[in-house]
């Protein structure tokens, strides 16, 4: 069986992590956890992006080498996946051996081949995001745009990349292939390719910087940040090594629409065609997260620490908020206001209760076990029908990656089994002798237990820890795979349930942005 094999972007390591590097993980662990269920072997990479002009500039102001900044910002990485219930497979980080080996190698491989050549360079450099730009970049009012923060022009001899060599065969490339999803993202790519792309300068002078990978070929340089951070989706699963071709081509590079253009769109692609290597299969784009309509970002000081959320609400309740609220491609807004709307509308009032409703009234009235469905009336007819609808649309969504519409679809069947649970009215037929009152009372806790069962497992990628209480309550192992699993059956029949349980706490304080 191939791998099916996901990265996300790596994080760069000159700051704590915020809610954007959270949905970021949260995201490709659904598709992650989603492909798992399916069946699938899957590889899930994430890491840290630690050369750089940025982090070495961050580390002097701070009085310490880049090494000692590195070394304690990527705990706080790692923290953050383990306490998001991440399932990545592993983390790199770029100052690993394994990493700057199969950069050296790649550089003297395409220095070799007359991919790179030395050369002069006279242009503009945006620090911020460690990349010369163009004049044509400037905005209609003849700025920078605000991306690129401080812009200096500089003049220094440097080595270049020949990426403008494979243009032709990029945009014939993008032409075949549906390579960005959404579609639309691809459009601004090929718009990017209508004019003349200049060759890459791949090296700093280390007079300049001298935090980064050293040329092979030249010991007076290292490597620009980005050349050698993209490497890390191939170094991180033996680029150059047996066994490569079971992982490669990824399925999935999962990164923000801020670096589709040109890294991840045109230098990456580019820079693989030129080894011989074939592209990813697709770049999945999301969008960002903005607080009161202003982007999140460590630049602007806008954001939330995922961690304090955590903290307060569990990261179920997290992961779950980012993934219904965000239609992925698109952007969306936090607010403390629509987080605690989804926790308690969607989370407490309808799944919570639904559950607590059944464990209370099977506790009570059928401690021995769950009784056997017995009627199939109108109501259960509906929740039947309900179920299979919803199957088919979640499915669909979670292939097509709209998980916010299939998290929709799974908490409306909720709320269907909530309104047939009020149809039916278990707590008064249980106070009724009459045997057609009791036959109605153990289906309908047979209906709303199997109701549950079903629902929680299209909520398995999204809220795991979530998922896996839910089905020890209902007497159940965490099912890894959903073969045979979604089907509406009397599997429950006979099982003891949990006790009466709170799964989502009323929230005690507010938090507030930092």
């Amino acid at each position: 069986m191939r791998t099916f094999y996901i990265t996300t972007a790596i994080d760069y390591a000159n700051g704590k992590p915020h809610l954007g590097h959270a949905y970021e993980k949260v995201l490709t662990d659904v598709i992650a956890r989603h492909r798992r269920l399916l069946g699938d072997k899957v590889h899930f990479l994430t890491g840290l992006d630690e050369h750089g002009q940025k982090v070495e500039q961050t580390a002097r102001a701070k009085g310490i080498e880049p090494a000692e900044l590195t070394d304690g910002i990527a705990p706080l990485f790692i923290d953050l996946c383990k306490r998001l219930n991440i399932s990545n497979d592993d983390f790199i980080r770029t100052t690993e051996k394994r990493h700057k080996d199969v950069v050296r190698k790649i550089l003297q491989d395409l220095w070799a081949k007359g991919d790179i050549y030395r050369g002069e360079y006279k242009g503009y450099y945006s620090v911020r995001q460690e990349q010369f730009v163009l004049e044509k970049e400037k905005n209609e009012a003849g700025n920078w745009p605000e991306i690129y923060g401080e812009v200096t022009e500089i003049s220094e001899v440097n080595y270049f990349f020949r990426l403008s060599k494979y243009q032709d065969w990029l945009i014939d490339y993008l032409n075949k292939n549906d390579f960005v999803v959404p579609l639309f993202r691809q459009k601004q790519v090929q718009e990017f390719l209508r004019e003349p792309i200049n060759d890459l300068c791949i090296s700093r002078p280390k007079e300049r910087l001298s935090w980064g990978i050293p040329l092979p070929f030249d010991e007076d340089y290292v490597t620009y940040v980005w050349f050698d951070a993209l490497i890390n989706y191939i170094s991180a699963v033996g680029y150059g090594q047996e066994g490569f071709e079971d992982y490669w081509p990824a399925a999935f590079n999962v990164i923000g629409k801020d670096i589709l253009v040109p890294s991840h769109s045109v230098y990456w692609p580019i820079m693989l065609h030129a080894m011989g290597i074939e592209p990813p299969k697709s770049l999945l784009v999301h969008g960002w997260w903005h607080l009161g309509g202003q982007k999140m970002s460590k630049t602007s000081g806008i954001q939330i620490n995922p961690l304090d959320l955590i903290d307060q609400f569990g990261a179920d309740s997290l992961r779950y908020f980012m993934i219904r609220e965000m239609n992925v491609g698109q952007d969306s807004d936090f607010t403390m206001e629509l987080f605690l709307g989804r926790y308690q509308a969607d989370l407490g009032n309808n799944l919570g209760n639904l559950v607590n409703r059944l464990l209370n009234m099977a506790n009570r009235h059928f401690p021995q076990g769950l009784p056997a469905p017995e009627v199939e009336e109108d109501p259960e007819i509906t929740v039947h029908k309900q179920w299979e609808e919803t199957r088919k649309a979640v499915l669909a969504g979670y292939d097509d990656f709209q998980f916010h519409s299939g998290l929709e679809r799974t908490l409306l069947f909720v709320s269907v089994l909530n309104r047939y649970a009020e149809i039916r009215a278990p707590w008064k037929l249980a106070k009724s002798e009459d045997p057609k009152d009791r036959e109605i009372l153990r289906t309908s806790l047979a209906t709303m237990a199997e109701g549950i069962r079903l629902a929680t497992h299209f909520l398995q990628p999204v809220m795991p820890e979530t998922a896996e209480r839910i089905f020890g309550l209902l007497g159940q192992s965490n099912p890894e795979l959903w073969e045979g699993q979604l089907d509406w059956s009397p599997r429950l029949t006979g099982t003891v349930l949990g006790e009466k349980t709170i799964l989502f706490p009323r929230p005690e304080v507010q938090l507030q942005p930092e």
